[in-house]
């Protein structure tokens, strides 16, 4: 399970960070904005998640992590600068990243002994805040507050069904893979058909 979790964590790092370029990339900044863009997008939720376990923070304690954001932005600003992109090709990779991650968050905060529901909530934690850090740099609502497809669910829908498979009996790994469909389905899903949640809606208080 350690190797699977790192291996995939890098794989969410290097998806997340595109995500960050992609975005930043409709803000036309330059290099350096684009780095800090994509940086705070892959590494942002894994480090707030290992504060609140008070864990060693990961790219601190291995680089590598630190390498493959750095290398996956600038290689995506040379390769896709000066290209007319659809403006919501960045929620393809970004649903990816939120599934690998949510996973990664939530079966990290169970092997620290986190109860399940704290650890479900760091899930969610690990996958939403890079994306929140992308959207605030790049003067936008982040899309866990704008009013339109499962985000934030669809995260916690995958880590829920992660807790409940490992309580059953099935091996962490199955567990991880079921996970990590569970949320990437939900959100492709959402997206395609916009499945949203019931928004608060204030009535009317005038007479008629």
């Amino acid at each position: 399970m350690e190797n699977l979790l790192y291996w995939v964590g890098l794989a969410a790092v290097a998806v997340s960070a595109l995500t960050g370029v992609l975005d930043a990339g409709r803000k036309q900044m330059d290099l350096v904005g684009v780095v800090m863009v994509g940086c705070a997008t892959a590494l942002g939720g894994g480090t707030v998640r290992d504060i609140l376990l008070d864990r060693p923070v990961f790219w601190i304690s291995d680089q590598t992590y630190l390498i493959v954001a750095l290398a996956t932005t600038v290689v995506v600003f040379f390769v896709v600068r000066g290209l007319r992109l659809p403006p919501r090709l960045f929620l393809i990779p970004d649903a990816v990243g939120l599934a690998l991650f949510t996973i990664i968050g939530t079966q990290i905060a169970l092997e620290w002994q986190a109860p399940w529901l704290v650890a479900s909530l760091l899930g969610v934690i690990t996958g939403v805040v890079g994306g929140v850090l992308r959207d605030v740099l790049c003067n936008e609502v982040p899309l866990i507050f704008v009013r339109g497809e499962l985000y934030a669910s669809a995260a916690g829908a995958g880590a829920l069904t992660l807790v409940g498979l490992q309580a059953l009996g099935l091996s962490a790994v199955l567990a991880a893979w079921i996970g990590m469909a569970v949320v990437l389905a939900a959100r492709l899903l959402a997206m395609a058909f916009r499945i949203t949640l019931p928004t608060y809606a204030e009535r009317d208080g005038r007479d008629d």
